[in-house]
């Protein structure tokens, strides 16, 4: 039955109703009762036929909307030519905010490696692949390279600096841009540090939880529901999982055993790494990636060095460079040379002296004699040239762009200060969790320990004061900012945690934790006073005697058994340490911590004191408990538990906030200096990008 019938089917009933209804109640003798029934029998037919009327309605449209009479196959190629779309968009801006063809390519040679312990046997990966070479100033016949290859699969290997990430953005502006054959898959750049291998095994899962993220275009309901999946399982996405050492190396063993067993021998995908990490990963898992090519490049030659850097300078010159050309060759520079043998040297060069104009002398100067020197002389200027260059974007799927426009001079100041504090540790890990405990002297703790407790003492106090009396606001207050002071004394040294929800295979930990929590006697005393609390209020509100009323508070009470210990039971089981093989980031550690504690006070805290006030407002008034308990319950909350990294760095970070060291933001702070290039990961760990970076920042003299 078609969508048209069934709406005039609808309305004609509904018309048919109305009439018999006036017919019906004219021709009975007893009104009353006529009208009584014709209501029923109204309400009855008028109900059916609206919903026939607006099923009709619903099915008409439906059938008109174009999802219905496009075949599953144009649907398929409508989501797959909007996402490549999307994806040339993005990528041609951003290899223009890099500057990769501006005004062209670095020369940098590329070729299989030479070691047989990180590659394939030869026959599985192609047979061509003596043919595996080029150069990035010519991405076609590298991209020839690559699609002969026999299951489409490369690893871009290289040194800190040596243009990874730029041949893998090369290879796809080329793959993805117009002319290209529709039958090929559509290349998506995404950073493998967000692949959770625990809560997603396979690859395409990940990405199909992914790209609707980066690419929200794919949930248009024109394309249907699970586009992106739908997509990869069709073959249609050529993953790019770039950065396989910004993550643990427990967590990079774990990516390339996950790729050798979920994907099919159909599946293509491109990973980029720097080579010693790469080594080590392969070497410790034990095998190879099945069917992978594994490129290297090659050191930059002088005559491309300087054929790059001409062509970055205008016709005319503001500044004479002729000394740096010649130093290039002739080697009386020999930290110039060795500089621009890579591509991060180069594009260090320009960034510093061709896109502000300035006097390059300092390259043939006494600087460039050793490459450590003038490595640290540009690096010294790099911060506040490269904010200024690169424009910030709120686009979830610009990777590479910063989302705040920060100060230059102040993002610098900011840099230099976490660079001094991780070198008066000895470290070159800038784990978020540890700014407390680096940043706050020993000696000092307790008296920032006794300032929170005093606070918290106060906030509950006033409004213990307020609602109960001045003697009760004072001994709440007392009490809780004691509590917390003690409580409080380990969160400085107390690693990051996250709530895990997950219930498959862990019911009987679950169980196992509501047991021990009755057996401590947590539950059991909130039931209690919960029970009683429900029966009192039940007998005066009910007034139906007290049989009913110990009945139901008996019930009540059994409820709030089973709930008190389930919630208690459940934080403490959910509660667990941040896994260091887990391939999150230090945004996504961070967020998982703050969850935790906030979780932490609202499932546990918050009902924990709201029973209490009840039981409170029994003596005291009904109001006057609840805002006792609620204050004293979050407060409890987030005294709670084993995790308060997050507490911790938010005292940090208000502190070094208000003394013009960090900003208030530093999270997002970092997160844009690792989009700039400025910083990288490694899990839950940032690192400045190179080392030299953080050692002059660190040495640079206080402002």
């Amino acid at each position: 039955m078609s969508g048209r019938v069934l709406k005039w089917a609808g309305i004609i009933v509904f018309i048919g109703t109305v009439s018999a209804m006036g017919f019906y109640l004219l021709t009975r003798d007893k009104l009353e009762e006529a009208d009584q029934s014709a209501s029923v029998i109204g309400v009855f037919i008028a109900l059916s036929s609206l919903a026939l009327t607006l099923y009709g309605m619903l099915t008409d449209r439906f059938a008109r909307s174009p999802s219905t009479q496009t075949s599953p196959e144009e649907t398929i190629a409508a989501a797959k030519k909007t996402l490549t779309g999307l994806v040339f968009q993005q990528w041609r801006t951003e290899a223009a905010i890099r500057s990769l063809d501006d005004p062209e390519p670095i020369r940098i040679s590329w070729h299989l490696v030479t070691d047989a312990g990180v590659m394939d046997h030869p026959r599985l990966v192609g047979e061509n692949l003596l043919m595996f070479s080029g150069s990035s100033d010519q991405i076609p016949k590298l991209v020839h390279a690559f699609q002969g290859l026999r299951r489409r699969r490369l690893v871009i290997t290289g040194g800190p600096g040596s243009g990874k990430t730029t041949l893998a953005i090369q290879l796809l502006l080329h793959l993805v841009a117009p002319g290209r054959d529709a039958a090929d898959p559509v290349p998506v750049l995404v950073p493998v540090n967000g692949w959770d291998i625990d809560l997603h095994p396979r690859l395409h899962d990940w990405l199909a939880m992914r790209l609707p993220l980066d690419y929200p275009a794919l949930t248009a309901p024109q394309f249907g529901t699970g586009a992106a999946k739908t997509l990869l399982d069709h073959g249609h996405i050529l993953p790019i999982l770039d950065g396989l050492d910004e993550i643990p190396p427990q967590a990079r063993i774990a990516v390339i055993s996950a790729l050798n067993r979920w994907l099919a021998s159909g599946d293509q995908f491109i990973l980029t790494s720097r080579t010693t990490e790469y080594d080590q990963a392969v070497r410790q898992a034990g095998d190879v990636l099945t069917a992978t090519a594994v490129i290297a490049p090659a050191a930059i030659t002088p005559d491309a060095a300087e054929t790059y850097l001409r062509t970055t300078l205008p016709p005319t010159p503001r500044h004479d460079w002729a000394p740096i050309w010649a130093a290039l060759h002739d080697g009386s520079c020999p930290g110039l040379s060795r500089l621009a043998e890579t591509a991060l040297g180069l594009w260090l060069i320009r960034t510093v002296y061709i896109i502000t104009a300035a006097d390059p002398v300092p390259l043939t100067g006494p600087l460039a004699q050793q490459d450590a020197t003038l490595r640290a002389h540009l690096l010294d200027h790099l911060v506040v040239a490269v904010i200024n260059d690169r424009l910030p974007s709120r686009d979830p799927a610009d990777h590479f762009r910063p989302r705040i426009a920060w100060n230059p001079d102040r993002a610098r100041d900011h840099l230099t200060y976490l660079a001094r504090v991780l070198q008066d540790h000895d470290t070159y890990d800038l784990a978020w969790w540890h700014l407390a405990q680096h940043t706050i002297p020993h000696s000092e703790r307790r008296r920032v320990t006794w300032r929170v407790g005093l606070l918290s003492g106060i906030a509950v106090g006033l409004v213990v004061g307020v609602a109960g009396g001045i003697v009760e606001g004072i001994a709440a207050g007392l009490g809780f900012g004691i509590a917390a002071v003690f409580a409080g004394g380990t969160w400085f040294s107390e690693p990051p945690g996250y709530a895990n929800l997950y219930l498959p295979g862990r019911t009987a930990d679950l169980i196992k934790h509501m047991r021990n929590v009755l057996a401590g006697g947590i539950g059991g005393v909130l039931a209690v006073v919960l029970g009683v609390v429900f029966a009192v209020v039940l007998l005066v509100v009910l007034a139906d005697g007290l049989t009913v009323g110990l009945t139901v508070g008996l019930m009540v009470a059994l409820a709030a058994v089973f709930a008190a210990v389930f919630a208690a039971g459940a934080m403490e089981w959910a509660e667990q340490p941040a896994s260091s093989t887990v391939a999150t980031t230090p945004l996504t550690s961070w967020k998982a911590d703050r969850t935790l504690t906030l979780l932490r006070t609202v499932t546990f805290g918050l009902p924990f004191g709201l029973a209490g006030g009840l039981a409170g407002g029994i003596a005291d008034g009904l109001t006057v408990g609840i805002a006792i308990g609620i204050a004293v319950g979050i407060a409890f909350g987030i005294a709670k538990g084993n995790h308060h990294a997050w507490l911790a760095y938010t005292i940090a970070v208000w502190r070094l906030a208000k003394k013009k060291h960090l900003p208030r933001k530093l999270m997002a702070f970092l997160d844009d200096a690792h989009r700039l290039g400025l910083l990288r990961t490694v899990g839950p760990i940032y690192q400045f990008r190179h080392a030299e970076l953080q050692d002059h920042l660190a040495a640079l003299p206080h402002r």
